[in-house]
């Protein structure tokens, strides 16, 4: 029997890589049929234009809000994260660091939150 499988494994042939070639598929473009735009005439309607009148420019200042100085007195490591984010909120980054804000509701409830950290002028 081992003599049989020898010839088995000997008579069956090797297996070879064939790289099998692709027939080349050529490009080709098909033209779309061209669709023709069909205008239609509307009727034309007569425009009579009016005449704006011109306005004269006038130079409008911008309503000077008031504003409020935050100086950071204390540091904010060591603080809890939302003070933290307020603070950075402010604008502010270093101690002794001064900003300049509008006084809206925000900011003074911003304001009132890190009290203990910083110091209010005007």
């Amino acid at each position: 029997m081992a003599e049989d499988k020898k010839e088995i494994k000997k008579s069956a042939p090797k297996k070879e890589a064939v790289k099998k070639s692709s027939p080349k598929k050529e490009a080709v473009k098909k033209a779309a049929p061209k669709k023709e735009a069909v205008k239609k005439a509307a009727p034309k309607k007569e425009t009579v234009k009016k005449a704006a009148p011109k306005k004269e420019a006038v130079k409008k200042s911008a309503p000077k809000k008031k504003t409020i100085a935050v100086t950071l007195l204390k540091s904010s490591s060591g603080r809890i994260p939302s003070h933290r984010a307020t603070i950075s909120g402010l604008g502010l980054k270093r101690i002794n660091q001064t900003v300049e804000l509008i006084d809206t509701p925000e900011v003074r409830g911003m304001i009132n939150k890190v009290s203990y950290l910083i110091r209010v002028e005007g």
